[in-house]
């Protein structure tokens, strides 16, 4: 990992963020700040981030079907797996964890299972953004905010286009692809592609019903509000004095920081969750310790519990760190 490019890169982007939020910073209000807390808000905060991500993992299960109905009780040590993964490593390991441990103990092909967890990432962003836009008026950002947001909406409505038209014409879309590769790359290279592609079209199955779309999006929706009220509940750890942040904010730092963490990053989302989830604080007027000793608790309460989880399933489960390893192979050799 040291020898990986992407990896400095996400540490210096991660460091640039703390530096950003953190400059200025009083460290003897934040420490009273964190020493004053009523940590007891941490339970119930932590409840109910696991029942979202048990219907996150209903969701992915709903997805799953045309290709394998899997019970819930079995697939979400597979999912809290993946966060684990997306919590140690960089660059979102975790989702190619997730689907490695489902196809060693569901048999379903890494590339299918990979299609239907892009097109989650991809809903996910579409609910971040509604978060920010339904937050925007109580605090309207800068012109350079509202262009990123802008941006980032067009990634996401212009990705999720692109899927449902894979969707319905997977044979075309196959056929094309064999046509360019078959100009531009060796078979040796393009064999595998084409395989790893047929197995991810089967991925977006889902996507072919308007019942299944109305369903992953009201369930996304489901998910990001329970997250936002695990927000709320941490929230209430800490003496915000005279401030009073509204719910629609806590939704719109839930968007700002998770559209922020789809950059490259340090593991565990360190700065690209905690920078902006201070500034939008702040611009409510919420005194910087208070800010940074919130959002950082926030962070830990966010990352450890499922981390510790994951690392149990896995050693229950029989996965040892090399399977870690193994994942980040499917990188190189797509066909598995």
């Amino acid at each position: 990992m040291l020898k990986n490019w992407k990896f400095w890169l996400g540490l210096i982007v991660s460091v640039g963020f703390l530096y950003w939020a953190l400059q200025g910073l009083d460290l003897t209000h934040f420490f009273t700040e964190v020493a004053n807390a009523n940590y007891w808000w941490l339970i119930p905060s932590v409840i109910t981030y696991f029942i979202a991500v048990w219907v996150r993992t209903w969701r992915w299960d709903y997805m799953l079907r045309p290709l394998k109905h899997i019970p819930v009780r079995d697939l979400f040590p597979v999912v809290v797996i993946g966060y684990m993964g997306n919590n140690i490593y960089p660059l979102r390991m975790g989702e190619l964890l997730r689907s490695y441990v489902l196809w060693r103990r569901e048999g379903v092909p890494v590339g299918a299972s990979l299609g239907t967890v892009v097109v989650e990432r991809v809903f996910d962003g579409l609910i971040m953004l509604i978060f920010v836009f339904v937050g925007l008026p109580f605090l309207p950002f800068p012109g350079d905010y509202q262009f990123l947001v802008t941006v980032a909406s067009v990634a996401f409505f212009g990705a999720l286009v692109v899927f449902f038209v894979l969707a319905a014409m997977p044979d075309r879309a196959l056929a094309l692809a064999e046509t360019v590769m078959g100009w531009v790359l060796p078979e040796r290279i393009s064999g595998p592609l084409l395989d790893f592609g047929t197995k991810f079209l089967d991925g977006l199955k889902a996507l072919n019903s308007f019942q299944n779309v109305l369903m992953i999006f009201f369930t996304s929706l489901i998910i990001w509000l329970l997250e936002t009220v695990k927000y709320w509940f941490v929230m209430q750890a800490f003496d915000f004095g005279d401030v009073l942040v509204p719910f629609f904010a806590l939704m719109l730092m839930n968007g700002v920081v998770n559209l922020a963490t789809t950059l490259p990053t340090a593991p565990g989302y360190v700065g690209t969750f905690d920078g902006p989830g201070i500034k939008v604080l702040e611009a409510y007027g919420v005194a910087q310790s208070v800010a940074t000793a919130y959002t950082l608790v926030l962070h830990i309460a966010l990352w450890l519990p499922i981390t510790l989880l994951g690392g149990w399933y896995m050693l229950k489960q029989g996965f040892s760190w090399s399977d870690m390893t193994a994942a980040a192979s499917l990188r190189e050799n797509t066909s598995g």
